[in-house]
């Protein structure tokens, strides 16, 4: 995937959505940052995210979001939106 730029819009953005760490940390990881995205983000708040990510890059971000983050409602939902029916199992953390 690749990166979100930093700018007011996606600042704003991280601020909302990833409140606990700084926006530039945030968006260093698209595919986490938009994991959390999937989580809480408005349907506005969608609209900006969208002008930054392809639908190439936002269907990566669903295959490969990290374990933990994104809620079975909010997966079903995405995964919905994606075309993908009934959804895939949500991601799950690995114990070795």
């Amino acid at each position: 995937m690749k990166p979100i730029p930093l700018n007011d819009e996606t600042r704003a953005l991280a601020e909302s959505l990833v409140w606990f760490e700084p926006p530039a940390e945030a968006l260093a990881d698209p595919v986490r940052f938009m994991a959390y995205a999937f989580a809480r983000t408005t349907h506005e708040q969608m609209k900006i995210l969208r002008a930054y990510v392809s639908e190439d890059d936002w269907k990566d971000a669903l295959d490969n979001a990290p374990p933990g983050i994104i809620d079975p409602r909010s997966w079903a939902y995405w995964q919905s939106r994606a075309g993908r029916y009934p959804a895939p199992p949500l991601p799950t953390r690995q114990f070795r």
